[in-house]
């Protein structure tokens, strides 16, 4: 990490449920929490907490400094694709090994509920 910057993952005790417009797409009681430096609070979810089925992989990849390599899922909703709604960091770096595998989702682009109250943007 750079001077001043910090990440923490947390196992989070709450209950967080995606939907996209009537769609649930992921349900869990076993996210982690990353909290960042200048960015709110993300909830990683487990690919087994994700219905799977609708989403697809893009060719998408960014590189954050400080995580690794992020790669990006696309949800097929009602005959709609939504792209690179979701995102997951496969190998990330040793400082936040936690999350290798796990999804997180856009919040401006789904509706994430923690225990069910909307997420702020």
């Amino acid at each position: 990490m750079s001077a001043g910057h910090t990440i923490h993952v947390v196992p989070s005790d709450t209950h967080v449920e995606v939907r996209l417009g009537g769609s649930l797409l992921a349900s869990s009681d076993r996210a982690l929490r990353l909290e960042e430096t200048g960015l709110p609070p993300r909830y990683y979810l487990p690919r087994a907490d994700v219905r799977m089925e609708l989403l697809r992989a893009t060719s998408f990849h960014t590189t954050c400094p400080f995580k690794g390599e992020a790669s990006y899922l696309s949800a097929e909703v009602d005959g709609r694709t939504h792209d690179g709604i979701v995102w997951s960091y496969e190998e990330p770096k040793a400082e936040v090994s936690d999350i290798a595998g796990m999804l997180s989702f856009y919040p401006d682009r789904t509706e994430i509920l923690v225990n069910g109250e909307v997420l702020d943007t």
